[in-house]
């Protein structure tokens, strides 16, 4: 088997952190003697850190929280080896299908465990927020995505690098490296997991959805510009339709007759033609910005990453 290294960003997560890692540790018993395990500790004003330094795991740690994607980039950085696990410290997911995961590298770039197994814990009041990223997202990509932001998956380290800038720091980070690596058209495995209730506080709140629309939104801009533009032209172009279709009534109105109206009295106001206008302007900026994403420098091939 490969050598991985298995990242867990953790923050006040001293219920669950020993377990978590001992649960890696099991679970990379079928992995290359290499392999190592790395817990980022976020600044944790609990006793996180501590119990993790006393795992056999290599513990690195943040002066202050500065979120969970940064804390995956400490941990990517830090890897020694070409494959990377991430995996919760909350003991939601279920660790011992990380070598399962491992084993589709063969065949993709990225392979992700998507929470569609038998059991699967998800809190009602997110299932409308997380459904509608999830079409949004298809509707950029293209693809179906079973899972946009799952926490367990495994990638080639270079994957994660060359989108280094574009990765946030926040809990977004695993939205952008799959959208990112979909529009891209590289190769992502979805296998199905369970996924259990976290042990201790979520740090996710209904905050954070602005934020997720609005990172898919900026990552269609960048990678498939038409995807946003086209629809914004064409709900523009409907409106001046509708404002055109508005005036017309209200000149027969006060003129009496058709003749009346294309003879004696001003039709087209100046809202329609402005939405006309910005229809056809934002369409042509789509078509620049869309120009643009294509002849950007493409990315390497697929299954290409240095193990």
């Amino acid at each position: 088997m490969k050598n991985i290294s298995v990242i867990i960003p953790a923050y006040n997560e001293e219920q669950s952190i020993v377990a978590t890692v001992e649960s890696v540790m099991d679970a990379l018993l079928s992995c290359g003697s290499g392999s190592e395990i790395i817990v980022v500790d976020d600044g944790s004003s609990d006793s996180t850190f501590a119990l993790a330094q006393s795992t056999a795991a290599k513990v690195v740690k943040h002066s202050c929280n500065r979120g969970y994607g940064a804390s995956l980039k400490t941990g990517i950085r830090t890897a020694l080896n070409g494959i990377i696990a991430i995996c919760d410290a909350d003991r939601t997911y279920p660790i011992e299908r990380i070598p399962d995961l491992v084993s589709q590298l063969e065949n993709c770039d990225m392979a992700i465990g998507a929470r569609t197994g038998d059991t699967v814990y998800v809190p009602w009041n997110r299932k409308p927020a997380k459904w509608f990223l999830r079409k949004l997202a298809v509707h950029i990509t293209g693809r179906d995505i079973p899972d946009l932001n799952s926490g367990l998956r495994v990638f080639r380290k270079s994957l994660a690098l060359q989108y280094f800038n574009l990765l946030p720091s926040g809990f977004s980070f695993t939205t952008t490296i799959t959208v990112a690596s979909l529009c891209d058209d590289l190769e992502v495995i979805y296998l199905p997991i369970n996924y259990h209730q976290r042990e201790g506080e979520s740090k996710i709140n209904p905050a954070h959805f602005p934020n997720f629309i609005m990172l898919v939104l900026r990552l269609a801009v960048l990678f498939r510009p038409l995807k946003v533009f086209v629809p914004i032209s064409l709900l523009c172009f409907a409106m001046g339709l509708l404002k055109l279709t508005l005036d017309i009534v209200a000149a027969a109105n006060q003129a009496g007759s058709l003749g009346a109206i294309l003879t004696s009295l001003p039709v087209v106001s100046t809202t329609s033609v402005i939405l006309f206008v910005s229809a056809l302007q934002i369409l042509l900026f789509g078509m620049v910005a869309e120009a643009m994403a294509r002849r950007a420098k493409p990315l390497p091939g697929i299954y290409t990453g240095t193990d």
